[in-house]
């Protein structure tokens, strides 16, 4: 996920996403660059409008954002796991011999 994290802040920041910016900002975060993996990210976004794909996620995300869903759901309760008292019990006894 660090690759395409890395590629979409070089987008939001007018760089090219290309394979040297890439390993660049992979690099700033102290992980080793896996070289394959940046090829292919590179090669997969060429020709792609990213702009275009984050307009469409975020419509998509939007009805999931919205607090009216909620609403109709049931709350969900939690529920305790109460521990039975004789094995409780024999814990504590064990402590004694």
């Amino acid at each position: 996920m660090e690759y395409v994290y890395a590629a979409l802040l070089l987008h939001k920041v007018g760089s090219e996403v290309s394979e040297d910016n890439l390993k660049k900002v992979i690099s700033a975060t102290g992980k080793d660059v896996d070289e394959s993996k940046v090829k292919v990210l590179v090669a997969s976004l060429n020709g792609v409008d990213i702009d275009e794909k984050l307009a469409n996620a975020s419509v998509a995300a939007a009805p999931a954002a919205s607090g009216d869903s909620g609403a109709a759901e049931a709350p969900v309760e939690e529920k305790k796991k109460e521990e039975p008292k004789a094995e409780s019990a024999a814990g504590l006894a064990s402590l004694f011999g």
